[in-house]
């Protein structure tokens, strides 16, 4: 019989790999599937285009009915130029918390499932259980569309998945949707003492950002609005900009990235139709106009879908399980939104807090570590 680890301590064996998005998640996941093999269950990895990366789907019981999905991304995010007072690869505890990358940000959600593997198996089950574990959500839910490709068209697929994100273990039922883009500005480089004969990229960059300033602040000042939402409304936000060489050269190249995250009944395509008007109508002529070769490029980044979990029984059982009683909106995105479009209904919940998330010196509550194990009781005396 192979050894049964607690919760703190797988917490801690995963968190010792480094899987921040730019490098492979294998290591883990391999160490998921020894795991798994060890109380003889079986793995599928489905693996991304360089073979370097893989999610991981397993089941506990029966293969040829719906059952729960619990679902958590193996990736984190890099901790390049945070303070940490701790080894972030190494658990902490002080306090009751523990610190280190990932403990929140889901490390301890997937580890608290894995946890309780021998009593999923013990209780034979009569309704599965899932495991959906993927790869480079933290970079725009990229990994799990692999695996949802493979899952969408089965008849088992699972009938409803948890997606553990850290909500303190309260109910999520909608999220916002995302998408984000790359504008890549090409104009011609001159003198800046000759700035006339230039197309100066920075400032074509500068002034569609500035319209989507003017955006942003449209949706802050008048909606629409829901409460529920903090904020209350869709954003538009500029992240990343690069250009320029000199301050006596005039910019020939200059790139910027932005995002829109928007509640679920606003349509993101019309910020960014009316943003295309703008620049087709008022940027590019000027460009081309002196430099005819100028150009404006837009590659899109990220799509995340939104949630509206519509699934009243999924929503009313997922509360008592978790002990709680009503359901809540947030502004992070998540997979749940992807599962819903092959049909699977879902929810967040999970331990720990956004607020830690990305954070140095990030940390759970080891009382929100007690919430997750019970509320994996409650699904499984549920499931018998």
């Amino acid at each position: 019989m192979p050894q049964t680890k607690t919760s703190i301590q797988l917490i801690s064996e995963l968190v010792e790999f480094d899987t921040t998005s730019r490098n492979s998640n294998l290591e883990l996941i391999e160490y998921i599937k020894g795991y798994l093999e060890d109380f003889g269950l079986r793995s599928e990895l489905v693996y991304d285009a360089t073979g370097k990366k893989a999610n991981l789907f397993a089941t506990i019981g029966a293969d040829d009915l719906g059952g729960v999905a619990l679902s958590g991304h193996t990736d984190v995010v890099p901790v390049d130029g945070q303070n940490w007072f701790t080894d972030p690869y190494q658990i902490s505890e002080s306090d009751d918390r523990l610190y280190g990358r990932g403990t929140s940000d889901m490390k301890s959600f997937i580890a608290i499932c894995l946890a309780n593997v021998p009593q999923m198996i013990d209780l034979n089950l009569e309704t599965p259980i899932h495991f959906a574990f993927s790869y480079d959500e933290e970079i725009g839910c990229v990994g799990v569309r692999t695996l949802l490709r493979e899952l969408a068209n089965r008849e088992n697929k699972p009938r409803s998945c948890i997606i553990g994100e850290p909500t303190g273990m309260r109910v999520v039922r909608s999220h916002k949707g995302k998408i984000s883009r790359r504008c890549s500005i090409h104009g011609l480089e001159s003198h800046s003492g000759l700035a006339h004969i230039g197309v100066n990229a920075v400032e074509a960059a500068a002034e569609i950002i500035a319209f989507l300033k003017r955006e942003a602040r449209q949706f802050k000042n008048h909606g629409p609005f829901d409460e529920e939402f903090s904020p209350s409304y869709t954003t538009v936000h500029t992240g990343l900009v690069r250009g320029g060489t000199a301050l006596n050269i005039v910019p020939k190249f200059c790139e910027f990235e932005a995002e829109i995250r928007h509640l679920p009944n606003d349509d993101p395509d019309e910020v960014w139709n009316r943003m295309h008007q703008y620049v087709e109508s008022e940027i590019l002529p000027e460009m081309q106009a002196v430099f005819p070769e100028a150009r404006i490029d837009w590659e899109e980044l990220s799509v995340i879908p939104a949630l509206a979990t519509s699934d009243d029984e999924l929503l009313q059982v997922a509360q008592e399980l978790s002990n709680t009683s009503g359901t809540a909106c947030v502004s992070f995105g998540t997979e749940g939104g992807l599962f819903e479009e092959i049909g699977i209904p879902s929810v967040v919940c999970g331990p720990g807090h956004i607020d830690q998330a990305h954070k140095p010196n990030e940390f759970i509550e080891i009382a929100q570590i007690e919430k997750c194990e019970a509320f994996i009781d409650n699904l499984l005396e549920h499931l018998e």
